[in-house]
C-alpha cells in the first residue's frame, strides 16, 4: 500500500525557454528555495557569532553529530522515492548499535563478523518490511511502526535496561574515529553513499522505476514494471543503510544503550520531508535530502551558539517536520493541478 506520493515539480528546459528572466526567476525561487535560505543562514549566523560558527571546529562538529542523521534521512528516502514510509530507521538503529558491540563484548566475535552479522540482519528486517508492505497489505506507516516497536523490544530485551560497554578493537574505533583532510570520515562516507544513490536514483532504470511506483503504482504495473520488487528491494536497501549507520554510531558512543537512538528518527524524517521540497520538489531527491540535513544543522548549531536551551532542538525538528509536510503536500496538489489544466488548455 502505498503511504506517500512521489511526483516533481522542477521545470523542464521546454517550459523555461518561454519565459521572461522575471519568470524564469520566480519558477525556479521554489526550486532552489531552500538552498538559498541554507546559504542565508550561513551567512547570518556567521556576521554574529564571528568567532564560534565560521569555524574549522564547528564544521567538524557538525559534520560529526549530523552524519548520522544524514546516513538514516538517505535511508528513509529510498522507500519514499516508492511512495512508502519506513519507521524502522529510527528504531532500528537502537538495536543495530547494541548488537555491533555486545557481539564482540559478550560473544567474542570479531568486529568485521559482528558487522556483517548486523548488517545481515538490516536487510532481514528490510525484507520483513517489504513481505508486510507487498504481501500483507499493510500500509507502510503502520507495518513499519510495528517491526520498529519489536526491534526496540528487543533492545530492551537483549541489554536487560543496562548499557553495554566493554574494550573494542582499534579498527572498530576507527570506522568512526578516523579523521580524512581535517574532518570526520563519517562526513565522506554520507558524501560516497550519496553519490552513489544519486547516480542509481537519476541515471539508472532502477531509479526511474522507483520514482514511476512512488507516482503511481498503478500505472507503473501496467507498464510492466514489477511494483512488489522493487517496493521489496528499497526496504532492503534502506534496512541495510540504517544498519550500517548504527554500526557507525556503536563506533562513536563506543557503549550501547537502548535510550540512544530514537532521538534520530524525527530529524531523519524532516531531512527526507524537507528535501522533497528543494532541487525537485515534490519528490524526494539525495541532494534536497542533504540540503534539509543541513538546515537542520546550521540553524540549531546558530541557535544553540546564541545560548537556546535543550528542548530547542526537538523543538526545532518538529516545527521544520510541519512546515515540510506542508510544502509537500502543497507541491503535489499543485502539480496535480497543472496536470489538470494543461489538457484542458490544448
Amino acid at each position: 500500500m502505498q503511504s506517500i506520493e512521489s511526483t516533481a515539480l522542477e521545470p523542464t528546459k521546454s517550459e523555461m525557454a518561454g519565459l521572461s528572466t522575471g519568470q524564469k526567476i520566480g519558477r525556479l525561487i521554489p526550486v532552489y528555495g531552500l538552498v538559498i535560505l541554507t546559504l542565508g543562514l550561513i551567512v547570518i549566523f556567521s556576521i554574529l557569532l564571528p568567532d564560534t560558527f565560521p569555524t574549522v571546529l564547528n564544521v567538524r562538529s557538525i559534520v560529526s553529530d549530523k552524519a548520522i542523521i544524514a546516513l538514516l534521512s538517505l535511508a528513509a528516502m529510498i522507500p519514499m522515492a516508492s511512495g512508502r514510509i519506513d519507521l524502522t530507521v529510527g528504531y532500528g538503529i537502537v538495536l543495530w548499535h547494541i548488537l555491533a558491540i555486545s557481539l564482540q563484548t559478550a560473544y567474542g566475535l570479531p568486529w568485521p563478523v559482528a558487522v556483517l552479522i548486523v548488517l545481515a540482519l538490516g536487510v532481514l528486517t528490510g525484507f520483513i518490511n517489504g513481505l508486510l508492505v507487498e504481501v500483507a497489505k499493510i500500509d507502510s506507516f503502520i507495518a513499519t511502526l510495528g517491526t520498529g516497536t519489536v526491534l526496540y523490544a528487543l533492545a530492551l530485551w537483549h541489554t536487560g535496561g543496562r548499557q553495554v560497554v566493554g574494550v573494542l578493537p582499534e579498527g572498530f574505533y576507527a570506522l568512526n574515529g578516523t579523521m580524512l583532510f581535517g574532518l570526520p570520515i563519517t562526513g565522506f562516507y554520507v558524501l560516497l553513499i550519496a553519490i552513489c544513490m544519486w547516480i542509481v536514483l537519476e541515471y539508472l532504470p532502477i531509479g526511474r522505476y522507483l520514482y514511476a511506483i512512488g507516482a503511481n503504482p498503478k500505472a507503473a504495473a501496467l507498464n510492466g514494471i514489477p511494483v512488489r520488487k522493487f517496493v521489496i528491494g528499497a526496504f532492503v536497501t534502506s534496512g541495510l543503510l540504517a544498519a550500517l549507520t548504527g554500526v557507525l554510531l556503536a563506533s562513536k558512543l563506543r557503549i550501547g544503550q537502548a535510550s540512544v537512538g530514537l532521538e534520530y528518527l524525527l530529524p531523519a524524517l524532516v531531512g527526507a520531508f524537507l528535501g522533497s521540497t528543494t532541487i525537485k520538489p515534490g519528490r524526494v531527491n539525495v541532494w534536497g535530502t542533504l540540503i534539509g540535513v543541513i538546515i537542520l544543522a546550521v540553524g540549531i548549531s546558530g541557535i544553540q551558539q546564541f545560548g537556546g536551551s535543550f528542548f530547542v532542538e526537538p523543538l526545532f525538528n518538529g516545527v521544520t517536520l510541519l512546515i515540510a509536510i506542508g510544502i509537500a503536500g502543497y507541491a503535489q496538489r499543485k502539480r496535480g493541478a497543472v496536470r489538470r489544466i494543461t489538457p484542458a488548455s490544448k
